[in-house]
């Protein structure tokens, strides 16, 4: 197998004790590993592949921890710089009854956002291996610029490029601002996931079938849709694969998407997947790699946080027998 690659944010998720507050009323929280690129690498751990994370975390005790949660989890942090220029960053979560969330980010700038593109080894990469990024690190940052380097370096070693935009708008100077950036991003990425909540967004466009149509551009090879509880559809080239979510008691949604992600680049790197047979792989064995992400997203639902509710293989193999 080949060596997934994520670039972005790692910061600490401070998890409400209570459900059903609004962010001002909460009184207590609990402190998580956190950051959608962070959760996608431990997600690959996880599973028994290899992940490294690219970034650049505060000379602090947040970034202390984070490493720690990390290398536990089994994600290669070599390529982890710290700093004294910028804390490692933060994010308050409030939890709706249902599990779904509200975000509150402190970081003017935060350590990741300083990673500068001399800082990526463009020796790293190799055919068989993905790298994976999110929108957040892309606001005007030296970190933007990093990930133009890193993907343009993947890109011309033969790895695979997977792009979840991941949107959070309270982080951006303005709405136009993010679609803008994540439309730029879009073509250079041969793997694109979004979810029924970004789709019009990022497109502009109502009609769900002509807005994931729209995201094939450049080097666009597959979307893969999703919607939650009711799970995912894959498209490449003319074909639609559906596969249905899985009923759990969900107590926090945090980390869901990345669980999806990360576990369906896992089958990705198990089969060997690379530019040129990434759409023979997913026509072939689409519908079980759907499945499989599914289960993870699912499971990861339950518990609280994102990288300690993460699920093991065993676990997805489990609650896909039972279904």
């Amino acid at each position: 197998m080949g060596t997934l690659y994520s670039i972005g944010e790692v910061l600490i998720d401070f998890i409400p004790l209570q459900k059903g507050q609004a962010l001002k009323d909460v009184v207590s929280f609990e402190r998580a590993p956190g950051g959608a690129p962070a959760n996608v690498a431990a997600a690959i751990a996880k599973l028994g592949g290899r992940s490294k994370m690219i970034t650049k975390l505060g000379a602090d005790a947040f970034g202390d921890f984070l490493l720690e949660k990390l290398e536990e989890t089994g994600v290669d942090t070599s390529h982890i710089i710290r700093t004294n220029e910028a804390n490692t960053g933060l994010a308050f979560v409030s939890l709706r009854e249902d599990g779904e969330r509200d975000f509150s980010f402190y970081r003017k700038p935060s350590a990741d956002l300083l990673l500068t593109a001399d800082e990526v080894d463009n020796s790293i990469f190799e055919t068989g291996d993905i790298l994976h990024f999110c929108s957040v690190d892309l606001v005007d940052s030296p970190m933007k610029q990093a990930h133009v380097k890193a993907i343009q370096s993947a890109k011309e070693s033969g790895a695979l490029i997977s792009f979840d935009p991941n949107v959070r708008l309270p982080l951006w100077d303005s709405s136009d601002a993010c679609r803008e950036t994540i439309l730029e991003f879009i073509p250079k990425a041969h793997i694109v996931k979004i979810s029924d909540e970004e789709l019009t967004f990022i497109t502009g466009i109502e009609n769900e079938d002509k807005a994931i149509a729209s995201l094939f551009f450049g080097d666009v090879q597959t979307v893969i849709y999703t919607k939650g509880a009711a799970g995912a559809t894959l498209y490449v080239q003319d074909i639609t694969i559906d596969s249905n979510g899985y009923s759990v008691d969900v107590q926090d949604t945090t980390g869901a998407g990345d669980a999806f992600i990360g576990a369906l680049l896992y089958r990705l790197m198990e089969a060997d997947t690379s530019q040129q047979t990434l759409q023979h792989v997913l026509i072939c064995d689409g519908q079980s790699i759907l499945s499989f992400a599914n289960a993870a997203g699912a499971i990861t639902t339950t518990g609280k946080g994102a990288i300690s509710s993460l699920p093991s293989k065993k676990q997805i193999d489990d609650i896909i027998k039972i279904r």
